[in-house]
C-alpha cells in the first residue's frame, strides 16, 4: 500500500469519526432535557415547540464552540461591523455568532477533506502542487463562503425594508392624521404591515418594546435605523426626530418622505429595466447567436460541401 493510499485511508477515517462524535454530541443530551422539561412541568404546545427549536439550537452551538475558538477574533469584534451586519441580517439569537465563526472553520476544514478523495480518484495528472493549490482554494472558499451568505441575507432583508417602507409610510400618515399619536399610529401600523413584510413588522414591534422598556422615542428609532441597516430608514429617523423635537407636523414630514421613497424605487426599477438590454447583450452574442447560424447556414454548408465533393476531379 502507497503512501497516497494511507493518506486517503486516514482522511476517510478522521471525517467518519468527526460525523459520529458530531451525532453522538447533539443526540446525547435528550435524556437530561426531557427530565428537565419534566421538572419544570408540562408546558403547552406552543412552549414545547420553542422549546424544542431552542434546545436544538443551543445544543447545535454548544457542539460547534470548539470550533468557534479557531476562527473568531481574539477581542473586539462584538464592537466591530461585523456585530451590526448580524443585527442587519435580523440574527439576534445568542448562539448566532458561535455558529456563525463554528460554520467558517467547519467549512474550511469539510471542503478540502471532501475534495481530497475526488482529487486521488480523479486528479491522476495533477503534480503535488497543483494539488496542494486546489485543496489551499477549497480551504478558502469554506473560510469565506459563510461572509457571502451573510452579505446576501443582509442585502436581501435590506431590499425589502426599501421597498416596504413606502406603503408602512402611508399607513402612518394616515393614522397620524386620525388623531393618533406617533406611537398609536407605530402599533397599527405594525400590526397590519405584516400582511407584505414580516421583516418590518418585526422591527417596528421592537421600536415599540424598547420604547415600553425605558427607552427615549429618539434612541428607540435610531436602533431601528442601525438594525435596519437601510440609508432612507435613517434618513426616515432623522426627520421625525427633527418634527419631534421643533414641533412641526409630522403628517406632512411622512408623506413628503414617502412620497421621495417612492419616487426613489421608481427610478431604480427605471435603471434595472435599461440595463436589461446591456445584460441580454452576452447571452445573446455567446449563446443564441452561434446556435442560431449553425441552424441557418448549417444545411447550406452541407449542400456545398455534397456538391464540391460530386464536381469531376474533386478527388
Amino acid at each position: 500500500m502507497n503512501p497516497a493510499q494511507l493518506i486517503f485511508l486516514l482522511i476517510v477515517f478522521i471525517v467518519v469519526c468527526a460525523l459520529g462524535w458530531l451525532g453522538v454530541a447533539l443526540f446525547a443530551p435528550l435524556a437530561l432535557r426531557a427530565r428537565l422539561g419534566r421538572f419544570l412541568g408540562p408546558p403547552g404546545r406552543e412552549g414545547e415547540a420553542a422549546f424544542a427549536a431552542g434546545g436544538w439550537v443551543e445544543r447545535l452551538a454548544s457542539v460547534a464552540r470548539p470550533l468557534t475558538r479557531l476562527s473568531i477574533p481574539e477581542e473586539g469584534w462584538e464592537k466591530s461591523t461585523l456585530r451590526t451586519r448580524f443585527m442587519n441580517a435580523g440574527w439576534r439569537h445568542p448562539s448566532a455568532p458561535t455558529l456563525y465563526f463554528a460554520s467558517k472553520t467547519g467549512l474550511a476544514l469539510l471542503v478540502p477533506a471532501l475534495l481530497a478523495p475526488v482529487l486521488y480518484l480523479h486528479g491522476g495528472a495533477l503534480g503535488g502542487g497543483e494539488l496542494l493549490a486546489v485543496l489551499l482554494l477549497g480551504v478558502a472558499f469554506g473560510y469565506y463562503a459563510p461572509n457571502a451568505a451573510l452579505a446576501r441575507i443582509v442585502a436581501r432583508r435590506r431590499r425589502e425594508i426599501f421597498e416596504t417602507i413606502p406603503d408602512a409610510l402611508d399607513l402612518l400618515t394616515v393614522c397620524v392624521e386620525a388623531g393618533l399619536s406617533l406611537e398609536r399610529a407605530m402599533v397599527k401600523v405594525a400590526g397590519e404591515i405584516h400582511i407584505k413584510s414580516l421583516v418590518l413588522s418585526q422591527e417596528l414591534q421592537l421600536v415599540l418594546m424598547e420604547m415600553r422598556a425605558g427607552f427615549t422615542k429618539e434612541k428607540a428609532l435610531r436602533n431601528f435605523a442601525l438594525r435596519s441597516g437601510v440609508e432612507d430608514v435613517d434618513t426616515l429617523v432623522a426627520m421625525l426626530v427633527q418634527s419631534e423635537r421643533f414641533g412641526t407636523s409630522v403628517g406632512d414630514s411622512l408623506r413628503v418622505h414617502a412620497d421621495n421613497l417612492r419616487y426613489k424605487r421608481r427610478v431604480m426599477a427605471e435603471e434595472r429595466a435599461a440595463k436589461i438590454g446591456l445584460k441580454l447583450l452576452f447571452p445573446l452574442i455567446f449563446c443564441i447567436f452561434p446556435t442560431l447560424m449553425m441552424v441557418l447556414l448549417g444545411p447550406a454548408a452541407i449542400q456545398i460541401s455534397r456538391t464540391l465533393g460530386a464536381l469531376p476531379g474533386a478527388r
